[in-house]
């Protein structure tokens, strides 16, 4: 490609970045579990982000907002999200052995609401 190409094409990527970023006061991502993950692997990640990793699983405990769907799949995407929030900005990475994905539509549901972080 003509560098030309490659300038313009440069500058549709960056508008588009500030498109996001102002549509909805700026550019967020959440981190969810994928669903093609077994279970048991989900439930692994879920145990660590909850443990060791220090994410903050109050609110998927019973009877608390994100308690509901009760499956290893809502509880692994609160866990993950919230551990990614929490530690982003100090480099932490939400990789979980491949255990979770990037969205940027917002996961939260009902009273379930899953943080974002500047």
């Amino acid at each position: 490609m003509s560098s030309a190409l490659h300038r313009i094409l440069l500058v549709l990527c960056l508008v588009s970045l500030l498109l996001q970023m102002t549509a909805g006061g700026g550019f967020r991502e959440w981190w969810i579990a994928d669903e093609q993950t077994p279970d048991e692997d989900l439930l692994k990640a879920l145990d660590w982000a909850c443990g060791k990793g220090g994410a903050d699983c109050s609110k998927i405990q019973v009877n608390q907002p994100c308690y509901h769907p009760n499956t290893i799949k809502d509880h692994a995407s609160y866990a993950f999200n919230n551990y990614y929030q929490k530690f982003k900005n100090k480099g932490a990475t939400c990789y979980f052995n491949s255990a979770a994905i990037i969205t940027d539509l917002d996961p939260s549901h009902n009273s379930c609401k899953f943080e974002t972080v500047p």
